[in-house]
């Protein structure tokens, strides 16, 4: 039997808690710290771990503590993003192995610094990985994977839109909450991140982006609340990017891909469509009609691709915000193990957020913006400005009038 990895969870938070309650039932893991800053979080969340019937992890205010008591194989980062370049520093250099939680950082220069360190721990054999759980839920990986390996024909475009809704309350709850420093983002980055990042994944390395951003439905924030831009990639796709907390009452998540021979949509994580044309017959009769059900052969294949729990209309997958953590979590223990690279490397994350800083960018500047001069470093002194263009255009209408 293969010894458990023992895992230090950094963060006593919401997201660290989560952390930690994953590894307690994953058979390859073992949580042994906890690390807060704030002592009674750290104790409060060893209490519950101690109540599911396994050994008290130790509890420390600092990693430093919990690498001199305790034998550490994985240190898990869910502090705020901006301390997680100090931690991973800390914890490479003392030989563990990192998982990093969303976002890599909020900051281009943060994030490069720690893909610089990723990068020469991974000459010593040490895995670093960020957590994209979504990356490995069923429906989300059978569209990469169609997309990746032919299936689709040539990709022609996608979509990843997230149409949800948010009270003025929720912004009004934290001073935290909508703001450039501790937030790093409205919509696109708090809440569209991970469909962004799945686009990126399946369509390939983004190339140039055209964005704009309107703060249209909430007040004493300073980030956007809805946003669209159109992205190009170097396989010729083109991307649309939909991110917005104003549509009420809040609808779904949606990760569309599109090609020559083939096409599939996941609202919410689950699979609502999936089709790839079985013979040159069925993509002749598609060119007359533009409705797929008209289509001889074109029926969905969905319940043929993914297990029931991952087809819209299915019934639940236990417990499924757990089960994409712990996915993430058996390729990352594999990972460690086979000495290979994790399915989400530093390097991955970077060009994720690269693109959702590359969105920002672009609305400010009201011009397009390539991928690698924000991977670079040359929009790093850019200070994010919501519906910039609009301002713009009322400055030119108010000095024509």
């Amino acid at each position: 039997m293969t010894t458990p990895l023992k895992l230090a969870v950094v963060g006593a938070g919401v997201i660290g808690r989560h952390h930690a309650t994953v590894a307690v039932h994953h058979p390859d893991l073992q949580v042994v710290a906890l690390v807060d800053a704030i002592p009674a979080a750290a104790t409060s969340a060893a209490d519950e771990i101690e109540a599911m019937g396994v050994t008290r992890p130790v509890t420390t205010s600092t990693i430093e503590e919990a690498i001199a008591q305790t034998d550490i194989d994985v240190v898990a980062i869910c502090s705020p993003s901006g301390m997680h370049v100090q931690l991973a520093e800390t914890a490479l250099a003392a030989g563990k192995h990192v998982v990093i939680e969303k976002p890599l950082d909020t900051t281009m220069p943060r994030a490069r610094q720690i893909a610089a360190l990723a990068a020469a721990a991974r000459d010593r054999g040490l895995v670093t990985s960020v957590i994209s759980q979504h990356r490995f839920d069923p429906a989300s990986a059978a569209v990469a994977a169609a997309a990746h390996d032919g299936g689709f024909g040539t990709v022609t475009s996608g979509l990843a839109s997230v149409a949800w809704y948010r009270s003025q309350g929720y912004y009004d709850s934290g001073d935290w909450r909508g703001t450039w420093a501790l937030d790093g983002g409205g919509a696109v980055m708090n809440q569209g991140v991970h469909t962004v990042d799945l686009l990126v994944w399946a369509l390939g390395r983004p190339v140039e982006i055209s964005a704009q951003t309107g703060l249209l439905a909430h007040d004493r924030i300073e980030v956007e609340d809805t946003a669209v831009a159109t992205v190009r990639f170097a396989g010729g796709a083109l991307g649309v990017i939909h991110c917005t907390t104003a549509a009420y009452p809040g609808l779904s998540a949606r990760y569309a891909v599109y090609g020559t021979h083939g096409s599939a949509i996941v609202d919410d994580d689950r699979l609502a469509y999936f089709h790839i044309a079985p013979d040159a017959a069925t993509l002749e009769s598609a060119s007359t009609t533009s409705n797929a059900s008209a289509v001889a052969g074109a029926v969905d294949q969905k319940g043929d691709v993914v297990p029931p729990e991952h087809v819209v209309g299915g019934p639940a997958e236990p417990d499924h915000f757990a089960a994409g953590h712990g996915r993430q979590y058996t390729d990352i223990v594999a990972a460690i193990r086979e000495g290979r690279a994790p399915g989400v490397t530093v390097d991955a994350a970077l060009v994720s957020l690269a693109t959702v800083r590359g969105l920002y960018v672009s609305a400010t500047l009201g011009q397009p913006v390539r991928i690698d001069d924000v991977i670079e470093g040359k929009y790093d002194d850019v200070v994010p400005v919501v519906g910039a263009a609009a301002a713009s255009d009322t400055a030119t209408e108010g000095a024509t009038r």
